[in-house]
């Protein structure tokens, strides 16, 4: 009878090992992409404010049709999600970039056109 005891211990042991191991490579899953989400979602904030930018007048502080001139304000240059950087800014188009904060190499960008409409591409993940 000790042993039959013994053995089922040692097997549930297991059991309870592997469902711990599953679950953390589900939040870890999880956390990657709500980090995703996070980055699109800054990016998209931020190109929306260069857009309103774009739109206003110079003498209003704007852009006079033009994204040249645009600067991320400095609370939202980053987050808990990541940090966030003008690539190019012309004219006609503004290129955002956000690196992520849980992986350097995770890379979302978002492209801007002269109405206004947007791009994400992601690198990495």
């Amino acid at each position: 009878m000790g042993q039959q005891q013994l053995l089922l211990i040692i097997v549930s042991v297991i059991i309870v090992g592997i469902a711990v191991a599953v679950g953390i490579a589900q939040f870890s899953s999880n956390n990657s992409e709500a980090n995703k989400d996070g980055l699109t979602s800054g990016l998209t904030s931020i190109g929306s404010r260069a857009y309103e930018y774009k739109l206003r007048p110079s003498t209003l502080g704007g852009g006079n049709n033009s994204y040249v001139g645009f600067v991320i304000p400095n609370k939202m240059l980053s987050d808990d999600n990541g940090v966030y950087a003008i690539s190019s800014a012309t004219t006609t188009s503004l290129q955002l970039t956000g690196t992520s904060s849980l992986n350097g190499a995770w890379i979302a960008t978002i492209t801007l056109d002269s109405t206004g409409k947007s791009q994400m591409t992601y690198v990495g993940w």
